[in-house]
């Protein structure tokens, strides 16, 4: 388990062949280490290989029902694949397991940014967008930049867009925020600026 766990550390500051090593050894001398096929899954799925991605969601899925991050991880790649239908059944059904807290905002939040961006119109749905983005980030306590600037999204969406500039500014302003999270913010902030909602 442990090598799982510096896999992913090493996945969080962006040493995806340190992380791929580690999980790899981990399958190969014990396959039924459900969490490293988890961890595997988002190192394909950061390298744009979504369907070995699926596959690894799948298969510890398979040997722990319980592991609802693979089960968001695999709708969003579905969200990204274009399977809208298969998606939104998916982020649904996790919504009504009731994940614990941490787990349900984050679930929330991806359903919320799914609403809001689809490119199909008609699995659109701003006001439920709104409703979920904010559930998530009353569960973070508004500490979540992400999930701050998947509300300013929703509000988009629903083409409130002085609420939109009002939430990403505060997601801008959260302590900590990463480069890459301050650059792609400030992208929807100009957005929003010219009344345009963001798509997937």
């Amino acid at each position: 388990m442990k090598l799982v766990t510096d896999a992913q550390d090493l996945l969080e500051k962006g040493d995806v062949p340190g992380a791929k090593r580690n999980v790899d050894a981990v399958i190969h001398n014990d396959p039924t280490i459900w969490p490293a096929f988890y961890v595997r899954a988002q190192i394909l799925a950061s390298q744009g290989k979504y369907e070995l991605a699926i596959q690894d969601c799948n298969e510890a899925l398979r040997q722990y029902r319980g592991c609802v991050e693979a089960a968001l991880l695999r709708a969003n790649i579905n969200a990204h694949l274009g399977k809208y239908t298969e998606a939104l059944k998916e982020f649904n059904s996790l919504v009504a397991l009731h994940p614990r807290a941490v787990t349900l905002a984050r679930v929330l939040s991806d359903r919320a940014w799914f609403y809001a961006t689809c490119p199909n119109a008609s699995l659109r749905n701003g006001q439920q967008a709104v409703k979920d983005a904010k559930a998530a980030c009353s569960i973070m306590i508004w500490k979540d930049e992400h999930m701050i600037d998947t509300l300013a999204v929703a509000y988009a969406e629903v083409g409130d867009f002085n609420s939109a500039v009002q939430y990403v500014s505060q997601a801008l302003a959260v302590k900590g925020i990463s480069p890459n999270g301050a650059k792609l913010f400030q992208k929807h902030l100009a957005l929003f600026q010219q009344n345009k909602p963001i798509r997937l």
